[in-house]
């Protein structure tokens, strides 16, 4: 038997052709975007966002491929603005070129601006990936330059077929007779990576003794717990522990919550995506319990970007305890979850004339804010109004959660609604 190719399976198996490319069909389908795009060779600049081990390297060079223009790389990890300047300075002398950057949410404002002439005037078609919200890393002035695609996980059916493309394709994989009799444990343990599956499937196979391969959950496993370190290197687990972290914050366990945030740093976690994963917590499970915990959380993510790390570790922790230790209520997330979801039903329904704006003779005289009660103008600041349409109203999405803070607000608009919405 040949031993096991230096270069990984799913390198071996990235696709050559849009044609033989898995997944993302709302992008590459008959009628996506992207497809259409490519049909007609009128790529714009691009941003992918999505999950790792989707495709997105691989569909950069597959849109390179079928435009037939040459395809520039670079990595944000090792590229400074002074590289970025020599590979547009030569992707100009090639005409129409594609340039790819790997974790373009780790350009600085300077790399990232280093980037706009060329691509505002064409000399090169951007295209940028990363795993990160691109609202948040990628500046206004870039962005709004780029087409922002979002790259989803891979499904069941098409990690399944991945699997299967390898099984029968691989030169490697063909010397071995190869049973997918159970794939529950590759699929957890892949978290929807393709990438991540393929690398799995070959070490599995890697480790047989024999050319016949049983793949079954308790194999995977067994051999994952001897080999774990292979595929625990700069955030592999990412989604595991940061899911662990916000867990133990909302359970209220500080011992929990810092023991996942010193995983995340000794794994090489941006501190960033931390700490915005905290201010998102601080709204989401404590909110009005206690509204110091937004603030705090927000200064947080300032204050490590000022501060960097070591000793960002010391700020993130604090914050951390002070969000487990923190009173919880979710009341308002839940009361915008049940109000979008109205609202998508209800767009029909017209604001009441007498709450609408009226800043023209003719609004007035179709008797737009007729009727309007100013609150300042009655005992309390307060006088009983209608501010639903008339087809919801008395409809309820705020419920106080059972804490002292919102206790006071239950107690509040008791006393002003009486037993309107129930409080």
């Amino acid at each position: 038997m040949q031993p096991m190719p230096q270069i990984p399976l799913a390198e071996r198996m990235r696709p050559a052709t849009l044609d033989t490319f898995i997944g993302q069909e709302h992008l590459l389908g008959a009628n996506g975007p992207l497809s259409k795009a490519i049909e007609n060779k009128s790529v714009p600049s691009l941003i992918f966002w999505g999950p790792p081990g989707v495709g997105k390297t691989t569909l950069a060079g597959l849109i390179a491929e079928a435009l037939e223009w040459p395809i520039f790389k670079l990595s944000a990890i090792s590229s400074g603005v002074a590289e970025i300047r020599k590979v547009i300075e030569e992707a100009t002398k090639t005409g129409k070129a594609l340039l790819f950057i790997d974790e373009i949410h780790r350009f600085n404002k300077s790399q990232q601006d280093a980037l706009l002439g060329a691509v505002e005037k064409g000399t090169v078609t951007l295209i940028g990936a990363t795993t990160e919200n691109p609202s948040f890393e990628v500046n206004n002035a870039l962005l709004s330059r780029c087409q922002v695609y979002v790259l989803q996980e891979f499904s069941q059916e098409e990690l399944l077929s991945m699997l299967q493309q390898a099984i029968d394709t691989d030169d490697y994989l063909l010397q071995y007779k190869i049973d997918l009799k159970e794939t529950e444990a590759l699929m957890l343990y892949s978290g929807g990576d393709g990438r991540k599956l393929l690398n799995l499937l070959e070490l599995i196979v890697g480790t047989s003794e024999t050319n016949g391969v049983e793949i079954t959950n308790e194999k995977v496993t067994a051999v994952l717990q001897t080999k774990m370190a292979l595929y625990d290197k700069s955030g592999e687990q990412h989604y595991d522990i940061i899911s662990a972290f916000i867990k133990s914050m909302r359970g209220s366990d500080p011992n929990a919550a810092v023991y996942w945030l010193a995983r995340m740093l000794e794994g090489g976690e941006d501190i960033k995506f931390i700490a915005r994963r905290m201010i998102i917590l601080a709204s989401e499970d404590i909110g009005n319990a206690n509204p110091n915990a937004l603030l705090l959380a927000n200064n947080c993510f300032q204050a490590i970007n000022v501060i960097g790390n070591p000793e960002a570790r010391i700020i993130l922790s604090q914050t951390a305890v002070y969000l487990a230790c923190s009173a919880k209520s979710n009341a308002s997330y839940l009361a915008i979850n049940a109000a979008m979801s109205l609202a998508s039903k209800t767009t029909n329904l017209p604001v009441p004339l007498n709450i609408r704006n009226a800043p023209t003779k003719l609004m007035k005289d179709l008797n737009y804010g007729k009727g309007y009660a100013y609150a300042h103008n009655y005992d309390n600041n307060f006088v009983a109004h209608e501010f639903l349409p008339d087809a919801i109203k008395g409809t309820v999405f705020y419920e106080p959660g059972s804490n002292d803070r919102e206790n006071d607000a239950r107690k509040f608009l008791r006393l002003r609604w009486q037993t309107k919405y129930g409080y």
